[in-house]
């Protein structure tokens, strides 16, 4: 009888917990699409700030690609540019020749993860925006479901208001496919739906310069820009990542002023 109750408070303990922050998630300042290097570090910016922000990851671990490191080897590389980020994190990193930095693509995961909840913003894992509210032609909210039990049985979403999403979804930028494929948001000129070929230097300063609004109160951050715009893939280097993300999140924290 002990062990039952002690076993039914265990349970209490946790789906208050977790309803708790489902609450508090369904009005946000910003809801970022992808637990990625890019939406972690535009959480990380965002939360730091005082502003309420709800994290959407449809796997079950945050973190995106930087798992997998390059080819499941647990290592991976940021440019100069960024390697003071790595510094703000606490990421520790070996300079490397070409002038780059390599760091142990775990610890890299799991200080992105603890400082974007350290800062106050809510993670919410095994969960995905299947499709978002528009008002007035401006992205007003997301329509959020359960990424296993949604793609698996006709089960009804709920509604989450923001004033701002960020698709970091990195190469599907699945966000912006739901505005696409109802033609809301058309391929720049010269440039097409759809990742180029791989030129890592390109593609890191391409994620970077080009990640901004791409329709009213929707932005792209990370793989989803190149995704968005045609730009290049780059593999297993990360600052750009980084550096998408923070530039999003600083533009955001101007505008929301």
């Amino acid at each position: 009888m002990i062990a039952n109750d002690i076993g039914a408070s265990i349970s209490e303990a946790i789906m208050n917990g977790h309803f708790d922050d489902l609450r508090a998630s369904l009005s946000s300042d910003v809801i970022i699409a992808g637990a990625g290097p890019s939406g972690l570090a535009a959480a990380i910016v965002l939360a730091s700030a005082g502003r309420s922000v709800t994290i959407v990851e449809k796997r079950l671990s945050p973190g995106g690609g930087i798992w997998g490191g390059g080819m499941t080897m647990s290592k991976i590389v940021v440019q100069e540019s960024a390697v003071g980020l790595l510094s703000e994190i606490g990421v520790r990193y070996q300079k490397v020749e070409g002038g780059l930095y390599v760091a142990d693509a775990i610890e890299f995961a799991c200080m992105l993860c603890a400082r974007a909840l350290q800062a106050g913003a809510r993670m919410l894992n095994l969960h995905v925006v299947e499709d978002v509210c528009l008002q007035d032609g401006r992205v007003t909210g997301a329509v959020v479901n359960k990424s296993i039990l949604g793609e698996q049985f006709p089960v009804d979403p709920l509604v989450f208001r923001a004033k701002a999403i960020i698709d970091a979804t990195g190469h599907e930028a699945s966000v912006v496919q739901t505005l696409k494929e109802r033609g809301l948001i058309q391929s720049p000129e010269g440039s097409q739906f759809g990742e180029g070929p791989m030129d890592v230097e390109a593609g890191e300063k391409f994620v970077v310069d080009e990640a901004g609004v791409i329709f009213p109160g929707l932005y792209v951050a990370g793989m989803s820009v190149c995704a968005c715009f045609g730009g290049p893939r780059m593999g297993p280097i990360f600052g750009g990542m980084l550096l998408s993300g923070t530039k999003i999140g600083e533009l955001l924290l101007s505008e929301l002023r």
